[in-house]
C-alpha cells in the first residue's frame, strides 16, 4: 500500500511519537477517520501500520514517474496491461481481505450491509493512503455495468498531462476487487483521466462484453460521455 508523502507532512509530529495507537487504547472505535488515529508510526521498527493491521509503506512521486517508465523502457505499449494486471491481483487479494476485517468491525458479512456502507468502508482506506477521494454510480448496475469516478488520482496527478488514460493499476484494481467480491468475471477500462486534461478519472467496470465494446469505441475516438450513452442504448460488439 502506498501512503502519500503529502499526507505525512500534513501529519502532526505526536502522532509519529506517540507509545500506544489509538486501536489500542479504543479497539471497538469506529469513527477511526482522523490520520493519527488510522496510521500508528512505529519509529523504532521503522514500520507503518494501518487500523486493520496492514503495513504500510511510503512513495515519493519520483517512485511512481520511475516505475511507470521502467516498465514502458523494459515492455513498451505492454506496460499498460502488466500495471492493470498488478492491480487485478492486488484486487482479489484486498478483497478477501477487505471482508476478513469488515465482518469483524461490523459484526456481519458484507453481502449483508448496504452496499454504500460497505464500499465506503473498502474506500476509506485507500483514500487515507493517498490514492483519492471516490464516487460510485450503481445506477446501470442492473445492465451489467458500473461507473467509478476517482478524484486525484496519485498516478495521474503526478504524471501531469500527457493526453492518454495512466490510471492502468485502478482499473485492475477494481475489476480485481469485485470480480472476487461477486464472484462473476468483472473487467474495467478508464474512459476519462486527470492526464487527458478532465478534472477526474472515470472508470467503467462490468462484463467483458460491455468493457470489449467500450474499449473498442475508446480506440475509434469516443469520449467517456458517448460511451456511456451507447452502452445505456444498449449497442455491444457483435
Amino acid at each position: 500500500m502506498v501512503l502519500a508523502p503529502a499526507e505525512l507532512s500534513s501529519a502532526p509530529s505526536n502522532c509519529i511519537q506517540k507509545q500506544y495507537s489509538s486501536k489500542e487504547l479504543f479497539p471497538q472505535k469506529l469513527n477511526h477517520y482522523r490520520f493519527e488515529d488510522f496510521f500508528t508510526f512505529n519509529r523504532s521498527d521503522g514500520t507503518i501500520e494501518d487500523w486493520h493491521d496492514s503495513r504500510n509503506i511510503l512513495a515519493s512521486e519520483d517512485f511512481i514517474v520511475a516505475l511507470i517508465n521502467g516498465l514502458e523502457q523494459e515492455v513498451g505499449s505492454a506496460s499498460s496491461v502488466v500495471m492493470y494486471n498488478i492491480g487485478h491481483e492486488w484486487g482479489k487479494q484486498d478483497a478477501a481481505f477487505f471482508q476478513g476485517w469488515f465482518e469483524q468491525q461490523f459484526q456481519k458479512p458484507v453481502r449483508m450491509a448496504r452496499p454504500s456502507l460497505a464500499l465506503e468502508a473498502w474506500w476509506w482506506p485507500f483514500t487515507s493512503q493517498g490514492w483519492g477521494n471516490w464516487e460510485v454510480d450503481l445506477e446501470d448496475q442492473t445492465n451489467g455495468f458500473m461507473f467509478i469516478n476517482i478524484f486525484d488520482s496519485a498516478v495521474a496527478r503526478t504524471l501531469g498531462d500527457v493526453g492518454k488514460p495512466v490510471c492502468h493499476i485502478y482499473a485492475g484494481l477494481f475489476a480485481g476487487f469485485f470480480s472476487q467480491l461477486t464472484q462473476k468475471e468483472l473487467s474495467c477500462i478508464e474512459t476519462q483521466c486527470y492526464a487527458m486534461g478532465e478534472t477526474y478519472c472515470k472508470f467503467l467496470l462490468g462484463k467483458k462484453n460491455r468493457i470489449d465494446a467500450a474499449t473498442f469505441w475508446q480506440n475509434e475516438g469516443a469520449n467517456a460521455k458517448d460511451i456511456a450513452t451507447r452502452l445505456r442504448d444498449g449497442e455491444y460488439l457483435a
